[in-house]
């Protein structure tokens, strides 16, 4: 198999510890057992619309790359787009795990960047989609559904899970794990209120992710965890490698995540693969991944009694409990791995590769 070089255009550190950088890490790592290999160019992670300021020094990038396909990061995709005209460049996939626009800027920014973003989904030749519901939303907005291909991210956390240290129950019924950065639209908050409602011997909850993504939002969560009703119930971890996330599935009992915009949610999958019923807002990707009353509860998007309540089902009720479990380990095995969903990009990539090549033949 002859090697195709990909280049990926991202915004600051490939290394971020988020859903959408993980995916990328993890095909890049898979590249060369499909014959490929993936080369990173990233705009600096400046203030809106600053990064665009490095385009010239990118287009150097990419062309000492000498890439066979250039595939665009949806975070990136507007400010690198007026760029992406010059002549000489390969074909552009377009890679998104956010609809244009994004999901986590006021309206004005909002509108501003979806209109660059779909500037540049409109030039590509193929566009590869973490969710099918975001290829709902992108074939409701107009886009070509022969353009679209659904590559979700894998279900397995890592290789060799590293287990965290101690019971995490901490003398409790159960343990409740939520993993995602400290962002308002992640329903941190929501989730403390749920829990503080929990009688008190019902569960304790373990919280990791980045905390100072949003500090404002942090202080809050913060404040709300030290209040007497959930300071000894709360224990917080901050940003662990995905081997130890790995861990933290395997010994927890329950995974909650109340996000109100998650286009996928790979630690979702990630929980049920590793047999946690999943509890979370009826909204997002969370309904194609888990049937309401299966594989996990999905309850109405800012109701906190019916989150509380699911919890206390769940945290309670032992048998119901194990049976979600189980359906939820059984429909995760039906979701593909890293393996899987790198063999479906890089198939993707290849054939609009060989695409370009016989057309300028």
């Amino acid at each position: 198999m002859t090697e195709f070089a990909v280049t990926l255009l991202t915004l600051g550190d490939p290394a971020t510890m988020t859903g959408g950088y993980l995916y990328h890490r993890r095909v890049a790592d898979r590249a060369p057992a499909f014959g490929a290999r993936i080369d990173f160019v990233s705009l600096p992670a400046w203030r809106f619309p600053l990064p665009a300021l490095a385009g010239a020094t990118m287009l150097r990038r990419i062309r000492a790359n000498k890439p066979d396909v250039l595939l665009v990061d949806s975070i990136v995709a507007g400010l690198a787009g007026p760029w992406l005209g010059a002549p000489g460049l390969p074909p552009i996939a377009a890679i998104l795990h956010q609809p244009p626009g994004g999901i986590d800027h006021a309206s004005v920014r909002q509108r501003t960047q979806a209109s660059l973003d779909k500037s540049l989904y409109k030039r590509a030749k193929r566009m590869l989609i973490a969710s099918e519901d975001l290829a709902s939303t992108l074939r409701a907005q107009g886009f070509d559904a022969d353009l679209l291909a659904v590559v979700p991210p894998g279900r397995d956390a890592a290789d060799e899970p590293v287990d965290p240290t101690g019971d995490l129950r901490q003398n409790r019924q159960t343990a409740i794990l939520s993993v995602g950065n400290w962002m308002a639209r992640k329903g941190l908050l929501d989730l403390l209120e749920a829990v503080s409602n929990l009688p008190p011997n019902a569960a304790t909850l373990h919280l990791v992710g980045d905390e100072n993504v949003e500090p404002a939002y942090a202080a809050q969560v913060r404040a709300r965890i030290a209040r007497p009703d959930l300071h000894d119930r709360v224990v917080t971890h901050g940003v662990v490698t995905p081997a130890e996330v790995a861990g933290f599935y395997r010994r927890a009992d329950i995974f909650a995540l109340a996000s109100t915009k998650e286009p996928y949610g790979t630690v979702y999958g990630e929980a049920m693969a590793a047999g946690l019923p999943v509890v979370g807002w009826n909204a997002g990707n969370l309904p194609h991944l888990a049937q309401h009353g299966v594989e996990g509860l999905a309850v109405p998007p800012g109701d906190r009694v019916a989150l509380t309540g699911a919890l206390l089902r769940l945290a309670t009720d032992d048998a119901y409990r194990l049976a979600m479990a189980a359906a939820a380990r059984r429909k995760a095995d039906t979701f593909p791995t890293w393996d899987d969903t790198s063999r479906m990009l890089f198939t993707e990539l290849r054939t609009l590769a060989e695409s370009t090549v016989r057309e300028t033949q």
